[in-house]
């Protein structure tokens, strides 16, 4: 009885240490930067640098459209056009276009007649080539595409000119052919947000949770909080546990906030595995928080650890696929990336993200992580001192 009373009462002061170390930390404003703004900005930058085809969040090509023909099949083209996933632009927006197209007034005329049309692709002034051709194959899709519903129109009419109802009727019908696109024995490798979005949260969780662990533990002992807290009913493990707890908060805002913009402004896909997502983080964190607390525990010298910090958190986000898609480096370092924290929590997040994984698919990693949070808690329990 009176064991599982000192647990208890150990348990409420760990929570205590932690919401008040949660509660000091939100006092320095300045920090918020490192905790919210940064990861935000470097989300959504990586994210548009390393875009690929189906990123969440890619924008849609714009493509500036002068259509003087009166007749349909102009129309029909256009609608084509955007399933094709071109954004089609008018006078008014003609900057945010990369090429334009002229449809001719005779369009419609010369098609029905089975002569020979062409229609105008030229560049808009002020648009880079880097998306030209990108808009040019989209454009021959949509051509070949209405070509097709022209022959297939022919063929049942026997050559008959097509009526704008009769057309629209054949584009409505199901496909009976359809084209099933996927990887061949291997994953997508990750772009866009899909990559960095986890590829954020995982380096911040652990720079942040570092930097914020290690300094704090080590200003304290330096005040003398912890001398102080030491001649308190407070086990050694009740302030380890509480220390942990507090910065596992911190990364839990954290946490909240990426996922959120990345669902709500990003467009990431994580419908129906946000517990297996959330799992995934509260371990990681749990991983870097007791990282933050044994290190504040072995430097004594307080102005070295932000430096050694970032010498360890840096590297580990590239090693661990922060940065870019392990799938691309090569076999030695992704070996590497699989002794180090941040390798299996891409993993698992990739698993779960990007490759729309359920738990099952991202319990090893979890499982790895688990160890490496449990041997990194251990360490930082050994090493604490007032």
């Amino acid at each position: 009885m009176r064991a599982g009373m000192r647990i208890l009462a150990g348990m409420k002061r760990a929570l205590d240490i932690g919401h008040n170390d949660l509660r000091i930390f939100f006092r320095q404003r300045a920090w918020y930067v490192w905790l919210f703004i940064m990861p935000l900005a470097f989300t959504y930058f990586m994210g548009f640098a390393v875009q690929g085809p189906g990123s969440p969040g890619a924008p849609q090509l714009g493509l500036l459209i002068e259509n003087e023909d009166p007749g349909f099949l102009g129309g029909i083209l256009l609608q084509e056009l955007g399933e094709q996933g071109l954004r089609l632009l008018g006078p008014t927006n003609r900057n945010e276009a990369k090429r334009g197209l002229k449809i001719p007034p005779d369009f419609t005329e010369r098609v029905l007649k089975k002569e020979k049309t062409s229609v105008g692709f030229f560049t808009v002034s002020g648009s880079g080539d880097e998306a030209a051709a990108l808009v040019e194959v989209r454009l021959v899709r949509a051509l070949i595409a209405l070509h097709g519903h022209l022959v297939e129109h022919a063929l049942a009419t026997a050559g008959q000119p097509p009526s704008e109802d009769a057309l629209r009727d054949l584009m409505r019908r199901e496909n009976p052919v359809v084209l099933d696109s996927k990887y061949a024995g291997r994953k997508p490798i990750p772009t866009g947000f899909n990559l960095s979005l986890p590829g954020n949260l995982v380096m911040y969780l652990m720079m942040n949770l570092l930097i914020f662990g290690g300094a704090t533990v080590a200003a304290e002992r330096r005040s003398g909080v912890l001398r102080r807290l030491a001649v308190h009913p407070v086990s050694r493990a009740a302030l380890v546990t509480g220390k942990i707890y507090g910065l596992m908060l911190l990364g839990c805002a954290q946490i909240a906030l990426l996922l959120a913009v990345g669902r709500v402004l990003l467009g990431v896909d994580m419908s129906g595995r946000w517990f297996s997502i959330l799992v995934t983080l509260l371990v990681y964190a749990w991983v870097a928080a007791s990282l933050g607390v044994l290190i504040g525990s072995v430097v004594t010298a307080e102005e070295k650890i932000i430096g050694l910090c970032l010498l360890l958190s840096l590297p580990m986000a590239a090693l661990g696929g922060c940065w870019w898609p392990l799938e691309i480096v090569p076999v030695p370092l992704q070996i590497v990336a699989h002794l180090i924290p941040t390798g299996w929590a891409m993993d698992a997040l990739h698993q779960l993200i990007s490759f729309g994984g359920g738990f099952a698919q991202a319990k090893e990693e979890i499982g790895v992580l688990l160890l490496f949070g449990a041997a990194a808690n251990f360490a930082a329990a050994k090493c604490f001192r007032c």
